[in-house]
């Protein structure tokens, strides 16, 4: 199973001094900014997915500057990702339309014979059909029963695309390997919309609109899909918001996904953003330290407004917080003196009281809790990751872009060796399953 990254532009400055919390005053954002593959030494993923819609155009705003878009279509998406030298020659580079960037229109804005030139000229090496987003979902929809009118519309239209796609790649002669989108508002539409792509010709089929959808409704939507298509084609699933539970879907012969979530967690989960690997197949997750920029955190900044704090307090606090984390990593600060600086600093943030008068909230004891934990185990010490090596505690600090990526940019690397492991587990799980069938055959 292979672990396709969906990379927006995520990339961090091997330069930045996090002493005084800057970067070098000539620092050119992206030329002077490494990747992940770049910052670790190595890639810690199997390929990079870009989403059209990312890249952006005058139809579609997109994340991509417009030299930076100008520079992608000149160079092509290998070249611009960095990923052109021989080390990385081997990695997949995944292309999507980027859906969701035009899901409130009423057809996507580009058509097949554009996107498998857009592919091909950039040299990807798989691209997805031009695909319309369905939101509805029925999970004990059989067959084609139920659906809204936009949602069949939608169904019929990435279905239309799919098939002119198709025919497009083969007459261009594409040197991408093209994939199916399957869109639907129940198992039973999704399996009707594999079936049909694989009548098309496709042999690799790529499963929309799972990122709203749970667990055992994703399951529901590939039991039927794998149903209905020969075990030869290939399966990928787009944007797969459940990649800590990836482990489960094993039994379902996917070959591919794609994902941001172990890069996204690092700052939007408040509570499991650092990864390790844990017992087993499992991975162990920790709460890293919010020390957040007195004089540029709006919460903060809102206190002093209204007279709860004054700056410089908050100042001294956030120092006493951050000097307190680096003498405890290098071992002349203990554990109580340190969570308890960090805790009065989190108090006016948390809380927008002082400390004293909030020690006791259930907000702050949980808080406490949870940031003892990481103190306590010292996760960064036990990472062997260059991230880790190198910047030391800095990583476990959640505060700003250039720590927070680092800590996302760690948890790929964890998250890469995770899917490695279980693919072993599964590896000898086959191997062992085919014994047995062949003991009790010669019996």
């Amino acid at each position: 199973m292979k672990f396709i990254f969906a990379d927006s532009l995520d990339y961090v400055d091997p330069a930045f001094d996090f002493i005084a919390d800057h970067s070098p005053a000539e620092r050119q954002p992206y030329w002077d900014d490494a990747y992940p593959h770049e910052i670790l030494g190595y890639a810690p993923y199997d390929g990079v997915l870009v989403s059209r819609g990312i890249v952006g155009d005058h139809r579609v705003k997109g994340k991509y500057t417009a030299s930076q878009a100008r520079r992608f279509a000149l160079v092509g998406v290998r070249k611009f990702l960095r990923l052109d030298k021989p080390e990385f020659t081997h990695l997949d580079i995944f292309g999507d339309c980027g859906a969701f960037t035009y899901v409130n229109e009423e057809r996507p804005p580009y058509t097949p014979v554009e996107m498998a030139e857009f592919y091909d000229e950039c040299g990807f090496t798989h691209g997805c059909s031009v695909d319309h987003v369905i939101f509805d979902f029925d999970p004990a929809g059989v067959g084609m029963e139920g659906g809204t009118a936009d949602s069949k519309q939608r169904f019929e239209i990435t279905l239309e695309n799919a098939d002119h796609f198709q025919r497009e790649a083969e007459q261009m002669g594409a040197n991408f390997t093209p994939l199916g989108v399957v869109q639907g508002w129940s198992p039973g539409s999704m399996a009707e919309a594999a079936r049909r792509l694989v009548t098309m010709g496709y042999q690799y089929l790529a499963i929309g609109g799972m990122v709203p959808l749970k667990s055992p409704e994703i399951k529901i939507c590939l039991e039927a899909i794998r149903a209905t298509i020969p075990a030869s084609t290939k399966l990928h699933i787009l944007g797969f918001a459940k990649a800590d539970d990836i482990g489960s879907f094993h039994g379902y012969d996917i070959a591919s996904f794609d994902t941001t979530s172990p890069l996204i967690r690092a700052f939007k989960d408040a509570k499991q953003n650092y990864y390790l690997p844990g017992e087993g197949l499992a991975l162990r997750y920790f709460t890293s330290i919010r020390v957040p920029q007195a004089i540029e955190n709006p919460r903060l900044q809102r206190s002093v407004k209204k007279g709860m704090f004054r700056a410089e307090d908050l100042v001294r606090m956030e120092g006493a917080a951050l000097g307190s984390l680096r003498a405890f990593d290098r071992g002349e600060a203990d554990l109580e003196e340190t969570l308890h600086n960090v805790l009065v600093y989190s108090a006016p943030l948390f809380e927008e009281k002082p400390y004293e008068d909030c020690k006791n909230s259930p907000a702050l004891v949980h808080l406490a809790k949870r940031y003892r934990k990481t103190l306590s185990e010292r996760p960064w010490q036990q990472c062997p990751c260059s991230i880790c090596a190198t910047v030391s505690v800095e990583v476990i600090i959640f505060r700003g872009s250039n720590r927070n990526k680092r800590r996302g940019i760690h948890n790929l690397a964890v998250y890469k060796n995770h899917i490695e492991r279980l693919d072993l587990k599964r590896a000898v799980n086959r191997t062992h399953e085919i014994s047995r069938r062949l003991c009790a055959a010669e019996c």
